[in-house]
């Protein structure tokens, strides 16, 4: 007899939202795309399953009953690394940043079709697969980003960066002088062949909000118009 070659175990998903419609649709589309699929109604039950389980990806809607969606993402950022994609009715700019400003690593408006879901589902399990391993301190303008400890300073000062935001310095600070337009650095920093360019807009305007002298009149990122952005250092760091 042959032995039984190993297989392996489907992605685990957590699906948390109150509309039992809402999450039967989701979890009928996942289960079809292979995935194993845990449903919760409410934050505490939901952080409940993914301590006795812990999820590859957790799909959860924003305005959950007493703790909403944003508390029930820190709190599992909080316990460590999980990917999370938001589900919410707000359409909003700053509200759809919100979510992802806590650590959420893609948002979805409803109403929105399960088949974009499940797409995006699988482009940020991809995205967390093939990251790579953390690579030397990165310093340029005045600036000190640590990819392992996840930590920025400026002038010896930390800086407070949101998960995205230390992502989106990370690639500026990696690739100096070039210009990215909104859909490269989609694709490079969030991993997303699709989506609101507009959410990249927003956290260029947070970053230089965090590391500019005058975020009014930036000089480290710079806007190129009708080209994208691109970051210089300073003048006696080129």
């Amino acid at each position: 007899m042959r032995p039984e070659q190993p297989t392996q175990s489907p992605a685990h998903v957590l699906v948390v939202d109150d509309d039992p419609t809402v999450a039967e649709v989701v979890t009928g589309y996942l289960e079809r795309a292979g995935f194993a699929v845990e449903r919760a109604a409410d934050g505490p039950t939901a952080l409940t399953a993914a301590a006795g389980h812990r999820p590859d990806l957790v799909v959860l809607d924003l305005m959950l009953p007493g703790m909403d969606g944003l508390e029930v993402c820190r709190e599992l950022r909080a316990r460590g690394p999980v990917p999370v994609i938001m589900l919410t009715a707000r359409s909003d700019e700053e509200d759809r940043v919100l979510g992802l400003e806590i650590g959420a690593d893609d948002y979805v408006t409803k109403p929105f079709s399960p088949r974009e879901l499940v797409l995006r589902v699988e482009a940020v399990l991809r995205r967390h697969s093939a990251m790579r391993p953390p690579g030397p301190l990165l310093r340029l303008g005045g600036l000190e980003l640590d990819p392992a400890g996840r930590r920025v300073t400026k002038g010896g000062v930390p800086l407070a960066l949101t998960l995205r935001e230390f992502d989106l310095l990370s690639w500026f600070l990696r690739h100096p002088g070039q210009v990215y337009d909104r859909e490269r650095l989609m694709r490079e920093v969030w991993g997303w062949d699709f989506g609101d360019l507009s959410t990249v807009t927003v956290h260029v305007r947070r970053l230089r909000g965090k590391i500019e002298a005058d975020p009014a009149n930036p000089q480290l990122i710079r806007t190129v118009w009708g080209a994208g952005y691109r970051f210089d250092p300073t003048p006696t760091e080129v």
